[in-house]
Order: structure tokens, then sequence, then C-alpha cells
């Protein structure tokens, strides 16, 4: 990174936290991402997946779980990737340079990736005022506040705009508001995170669905063997293990109206959120955040705003049994 760009905070910089707080990554309960801290059950990988190149087999595996698990609409491609942040790279160069609006406040590295193509990019806070941009970028549900957008009215802009992506990284836990149900549009990209709501981020899983002739141009673009053997395998067992997914949906709901109420408890007001990770407004945010830093609890603050925090959702009963013991201590 060249000294003039940005720094982009995106949680989990357990290093630095450590650095200015003290103890070591494993003293620390990191909420400060959206990754579900009650990971699907991973069995290991055989070793031939490690030592051979990822074949089309494992690509193929793939791509099938993740349609199924995600009703996928028949006329849709599927694209596995490093990610969703693999796809976010490359996206912008699916179209020429041009105009491009960045739903906002959000995940910052959609702006960033659309910038670095060389693309002006504007980010409206109003839904409405995206129409009529070469490109827009919507993420649903929002990231950090949870804002959701109905399906119909995301195909709709759709029409109006010559790209659009629709980035559903935390839709798992909320399937109703995925467009990947529905016929696909020339230029609309969804994109699909598998980490977050597996709980297995550092795999680098994610995929791209769209129209046919727009995932065989980011396949192409990824090039061959964009997503290791391991992370395939493991994505595809995942993906396949519905009674775990349904599960976790209720958990997950469960643990969010819990953190709500210690929140409540605390005296925060919720400002948003999904049911992997909830947005509060703190008194403070910067200096309850150090709060909880001093007791090793790592959470995340905005530079746009001075009172947002937001919390994903611990994961074993310790873990929430030291967040409820630090709130009251605030």
């Amino acid at each position: 990174m060249s000294g003039s760009a940005p720094l982009r905070d995106h949680g989990g910089d357990l290093a630095a936290a450590a650095a200015r707080h003290g103890g070591a990554a494993e003293d620390w309960l990191d909420l400060s991402t959206g990754i579900n801290r009650r990971p699907w059950p991973m069995p290991a990988p055989p070793a031939p997946v490690f030592r051979a190149l990822p074949g089309a087999e494992l690509f193929e595996a793939a791509e099938t779980a993740a349609r199924a698990a995600w009703s996928v609409h028949a006329g849709a491609a599927i694209l596995p990737m490093a990610g969703a942040q693999a796809a976010i790279q490359l996206v912008p160069r699916l179209a020429p340079p041009g105009r491009a609006a960045i739903l906002s406040p959000t995940y910052n590295e959609h702006a960033a990736a659309f910038a670095a193509e060389g693309w002006l990019v504007e980010t409206p806070t109003d839904p409405a005022a995206l129409s009529g941009f070469d490109a827009a970028v919507v993420v649903n549900p929002n990231n950090p506040d949870g804002r959701a957008h109905a399906p119909e009215a995301l195909e709709a802009l759709a029409e109006r705009v010559s790209l659009l992506v629709v980035d559903e990284s935390f839709a798992d836990p909320l399937p109703d508001l995925s467009l990947v149900h529905r016929p696909g549009r020339p230029g609309l990209v969804v994109l699909r995170s598998f980490g977050k709501f597996h709980g297995l981020a550092g795999l680098r899983l994610g995929f791209a669905l769209g129209m046919p002739e727009t995932i065989a141009r980011l396949r192409e673009m990824a090039g061959p063997w964009a997503v290791s053997g391991p992370a395939l395998w493991v994505g595809a067992r995942a993906l396949e293990d519905r009674a775990w997914a349904a599960a976790m949906r209720g958990q997950l709901a469960r643990d969010a109206a819990r953190m709500d109420r210690l929140a409540e408890a605390a005296g925060w007001r919720l400002a948003g959120g999904t049911p992997l990770f909830r947005t509060y407004r703190t008194p403070d945010a910067e200096a309850t955040r150090e709060a909880l830093a001093r007791a090793r609890i790592w959470t995340r603050a905005f530079p746009y705003s001075p009172t947002w925090l937001r919390l994903g959702l611990p994961g074993p009963e310790p873990e929430w049994a030291r967040l409820e013991a630090a709130l009251e201590r605030l």
C-alpha cells in the first residue's frame, strides 16, 4: 500500500489491539468482525486435496452445493472465489470506468476497488440517489447498520444503472432478502460470503452470481485455481449441511436478541445490525471501545460516527459471561 493510500480498517486486527493494550492474541475476545463465533464443525480435508491443484470436480461440487443451499435460480451462473473480497476487486473491471455510487456508510472496500480502477466514486446515503449512475453498489443487509432493501427494489434499481453489485455477505441468516432466487439481469452481480455465516473466514471462500456471460468474464479474470482445494472441499460439505444452517439461523436470532438485552442494560441504543453483528449508539464509541479493550474485548468503532459501536456475537457461554462482566464494569 502506498503512503498516500487511505487506511482501511476492517476489524479483526488483534495484533494492533495487543500492541496497544497488551496481552497475546489468544487472550482476546474478538467481537470486531461479523464472523460467526459458533463455526460449522469442519472435518479435516483428505490429504490429496492439499497435494494436487484443485480440479474441475471440486469447483463443480462447491457450485452445486451453493446452488442448492441458497435455492439459486436455474438461469444464474455461479463462480467460487477466494472470498467475496476477491470478487469485490474484480467487478469494477466489468465495465469501462465511469461514475460509481456506493450506498453509504458501508463496507469500505467497495469504494476502494472502484477508485483503484479509475472510477469516479460517490457515496450517497439515499437509495433513490443511485439511479442513473454507470455502476452502483448496495450491501444487503448493510454493514454496519443492518439496513435492508427489498429484492423488488433492487431489481428495479438494476434497470436504472449499467452495473449493479449487490453484496449479500451477511444474507445467510436472512434468506428472504436475497436476489439469488430470482431471474438475473444483465449487469447485475450478486456476491455471497461463505466464511461469515459458517464461521470459517480463514478458508477464503465466496461466490459471485449473475448472468452466464457476466460470470464467464469474471471467471476469465479470476484465472485458474482461484480458490484452494481445501476451501472448495470444506465449502461443499458445509453448504450441504442444511440441518446445521437451519439450527444456526435460530441460534443467531436468539443470540442477537440476547446481545440487545445486554446492550440496553448498559444504556446503549440499537442503531441496527444483522443476526451476525449488532451496532449500538453509545455515549462515546471510542471511549467505550477502549474500556472494553482493557478487558481484552475488541470491538469496532467508525470514523464517521462518534457514537456507533459494532459488536459481533459471542459464541460459547464463557464468552457471553466475559462480555456481560465487562459491560457491568463500564
